[in-house]
């Protein structure tokens, strides 16, 4: 796998108070709103791992997507047990190919990635398709104004793709802030 420029930041990434707390924030709120025992996940760009890790004890098994190899790398050490870590984009042509990508994800994850996705709207449809029907996707990013582009999601920029993506019973909140910059969760069903 080519190097990415996320490669740079995985050897300190784990060290970073505000990853871990970010993670830390994201798992408590996954808590309030899905139960989390038995469950097969997928988490989509995953890093390091800070979330995967929390959610493996109570996961029937995670699949673990990064484009960064080096994110992987530092997420394999951690020797999970019950995770399938990989370092690729998510394209169709990956799914088709990957086995482990057959069965169908009760709770897709997606802590502090989608906006930086070059395409947001097809990303979202390709998740989709991996989610059981009634399966769980749930995003957490940086809340943005919407006035001028910045990184991360307005609220209705979050709730329009995924109704144009027909999810359903899509909620979205401002659950937590790390540092003065608010974060946006959006819940939603297939």
């Amino acid at each position: 796998m080519a190097d990415n420029e996320w490669d740079e930041y995985a050897d300190d990434w784990d060290l970073n108070p505000q990853t871990a707390t970010y993670a830390s924030n994201a798992y408590s709120e996954l808590q309030k709103v899905y139960k989390l025992k038995n469950t097969r996940i997928f988490d989509f760009g995953c890093g390091t791992g800070l979330l995967t890790e929390l959610l493996s004890p109570s996961a029937a098994g995670i699949v673990a997507l990064d484009s960064s190899s080096k994110m992987i790398e530092a997420l394999r050490k951690k020797s999970l047990q019950n995770v399938h870590a990989m370092s690729a984009s998510l394209t169709t042509s990956f799914i088709k190919t990957e086995a482990c990508l057959n069965s169908k994800f009760d709770l897709i994850v997606a802590s502090s990635v989608c906006a930086f996705l070059p395409d947001y709207s097809e990303t979202l449809s390709l998740l989709k398709s991996l989610l059981k029907e009634g399966g769980t996707f749930v995003q957490w990013d940086w809340l943005s104004s919407g006035e001028e582009k910045s990184m991360g999601f307005s609220v209705d920029e979050l709730h329009t793709n995924l109704k144009n993506t027909m999810f359903r019973n899509i909620k979205i909140s401002e659950p937590f802030d790390i540092e003065g910059m608010a974060v946006v969760m959006a819940v939603a069903q297939k």
